[in-house]
């Protein structure tokens, strides 16, 4: 079938904070695709990606990696995205479009080549179960990769100026998130729990840069800061000091060290 075809599963309530309904979902994505697809495109070419695979991408966002999917597996493969929400993902050849809950909702078992989730998981209090779920979804042989973070090691601004005041808005996203169940550490754990699930060849990558005005990260951040304005007021800020944070997130000189990235690669053994 030509173009996008959504398909309703679930409509499933979920506690993700940043909701593709939000005045600020579509600035969220695309900072968030600007930031990480160079990574996650890197990392599934060099995992072989190509023409007749068939992918499941979950929590598919605004749809960056799904299309890219879609036009990697062309022209025989398909990509099936899925999300709570599925609104801001494109139309395409090849792609078909599911909302769905992937807690709750059923998977086919062994049916993908690959399997792509990027800052979903660590979102998910049951994860540990969804991860199972994924692994059984896989057929013989094909490959997860799992694209999250861990803000263990955030740190503080390379320069004073800022240094106050952006600490505490880190600091105020990490409850929000911890708040909703979610586990901005969890990144640091992926290959572990991967393998423990029993997958194999378990490749992990992690990355980190320094942010400036006007990178992808610090758009993010700033973005953030609108998108989670009521919930970051709760966690401890005001909306003065938020203008604030703006403000030196934007100021010229202003650096910061990124949260680290963990990208990891992971194949379902053959006999498995």
């Amino acid at each position: 079938m030509t173009g996008q075809n959504v398909v309703n599963v679930s409509a499933d309530a979920s506690t993700y904070v940043f909701d593709n309904d939000g005045d600020h979902s579509g600035d969220q994505h695309r900072h968030l695709a600007r930031l990480l697809d160079p990574l996650t495109f890197g990392r599934l070419e060099s995992a072989g990606v190509g023409p007749g695979w068939n992918c499941l991408e979950v929590g598919a966002g605004g749809g960056s990696v799904a299309l890219w999917l879609a036009e990697r597996v062309a022209p025989h493969g398909h990509v099936l995205a899925t999300d709570i929400k599925p609104g801001l993902i494109p139309s395409r050849e090849g792609l078909t479009v599911v909302r769905h809950d992937i807690v709750a909702d059923p998977l086919p078992e062994g049916a993908f080549d690959l399997i792509h989730a990027r800052l979903v998981l660590s979102h998910l209090p049951r994860r540990d179960r969804v991860l199972r779920r994924l692994c059984a979804a896989l057929r013989p042989g094909g490959l997860l990769q799992l694209d999250e973070i861990d803000i263990t090691r955030w740190a503080e601004p390379s320069v004073p100026d800022g240094h106050e005041v952006y600490g505490a808005y880190v600091r105020a996203m990490a409850r929000v998130l911890g708040t909703a169940g979610s586990d901005p550490t969890w990144g640091a754990r992926v290959a572990g729990e991967m393998a423990r699930a029993g997958l194999v060849d378990v490749d992990p990558v992690r990355w980190t840069e320094v942010w400036r005005p006007g990178s992808a990260g610090l758009d993010l951040m700033i973005s953030n800061s609108r998108h989670l304005q009521d919930r970051l007021v709760e966690a401890g800020m005001t909306p003065d000091r938020l203008r604030e944070v703006r403000e030196v997130m934007s100021a010229p000189g202003f650096s910061a060290p990124s949260f680290d990235i963990h990208s990891v690669l992971a194949r379902r053994a053959f006999g498995g």
